[in-house]
């Protein structure tokens, strides 16, 4: 069932988060195929900062029981590289689509057998509003950019979560960017704060077209020597987030809390595995759900969400949502958690 997102015409409510699908090397691995079976309605970048990063040392990744820790650090090759380089590769994307559309705002399909344009959304990270405010301009100056997603939400590094947790802060830097660009803006929320309702109101008051929600937790895993005693911490930056099934029910109360706070649209995210799961925060009140650590262990777990949802034509996929595999095209990249850290 195709669906209209701050104005933009999707195929079915199944996007990616941020930093978890790494379309170019999935492209590099399996060329046409990719493309063919493409699983996201819409697609997110990475973060993106003014200057390179290369992101935390290792170790990076911490597997716990229901989820897993990362501490990747934004590692990217900043603004001016993306622009060059990686947008190109990332314009021109298109997926299946589920037939005609109708009627409370979805969109009109091309059809079932024709293709969906798959909008790319940038996401950005800056320290400063007017780090921020360069990143935005740059990105208005490029069709092939269709929204930007502001990251004020990201555990270890310190200037977003500062951002994204105080609400008064989050308003003023929005509303600064706001007039610096007509495309829609998307302020992705913070869970580690005491009240994320309040910082949602805060981004809408600055001019927010959209939010979207959970990024990770922030979590800590340690050493322990070979007599089992605890040691230091075990990711190379100390910290990280932790995504997974393990968050999802936080996901479904925070998305909830939302999205009885807002009018603009919720991406609900956070732990899904399968199409129960998405319709869950569906029915908490999110628009969109986004897929992050799920595709590390199966690439086509969007593909098979959607299906399940019955908002897909597929080809491959024949047994909705109860485990069954689709041909598996694609590959999630060495990124992990439901956002970078």
């Amino acid at each position: 069932m195709s669906v209209t997102f701050c104005g933009l015409g999707l195929a079915h409510r199944v996007i990616n988060g941020s930093g978890t699908f790494d379309v170019i090397a999935a492209r590099t691995a399996f060329g046409r195929a990719l493309d063919d079976e493409f699983p996201f309605a819409a697609y997110v970048s990475k973060t993106i900062t003014l200057e390179p990063r290369p992101g935390n040392p290792p170790p990076r990744l911490w597997e716990t029981p229901a989820g897993l820790i990362n501490s990747i650090g934004l590692p990217n090759h900043g603004l001016e590289a993306y622009m060059r380089s990686d947008l190109p590769q990332l314009a021109g994307l298109t997926t299946r689509g589920s037939g005609a559309g109708g009627d409370d705002g979805r969109a009109q399909a091309p059809g079932r057998s024709e293709r969906w344009p798959v909008p790319l959304i940038t996401n950005v990270m800056g320290s400063t509003a007017e780090e921020f405010a360069r990143l935005v301009e740059a990105c208005q100056t490029r069709d092939e950019i269709a929204a930007i997603e502001l990251n004020v939400s990201c555990p270890n590094v310190r200037t977003g979560l500062d951002i994204g947790a105080d609400p008064g802060q989050l308003e003023q830097v929005v509303a600064q960017l706001r007039p610096r660009t007509r495309k829609p803006l998307i302020v992705k929320l913070t869970p580690n704060t005491a009240d994320v309702a309040s910082c949602a109101e805060a981004a809408q008051a600055g001019g927010a077209d959209a939010v979207s929600l959970i990024n990770t937790l922030r979590a800590l895993a340690l050493a322990r020597s070979a007599a089992g005693t605890p040691g230091a911490a075990w990711l190379g930056g100390g910290t990280g987030g932790l995504s997974g099934p393990a968050v999802r029910a936080v996901a479904l109360a925070q998305v909830a809390a939302v999205a009885a706070r807002v009018n603009v649209p919720v991406i609900g995210m956070g732990g899904i595995e399968t199409a129960a799961h998405a319709r869950d925060l569906i029915d908490a009140g999110a628009t969109l759900v986004a897929v992050g650590t799920a595709s590390f262990r199966d690439p086509a777990a969007a593909a098979r969400i959607a299906d399940g949802l019955g908002e897909r034509h597929s080809r491959s996929a024949t047994g909705g949502d109860r485990g069954q595999r689709p041909r598996a095209i694609g590959v999630a990249g060495e990124r992990a958690g439901e956002h970078e850290k």
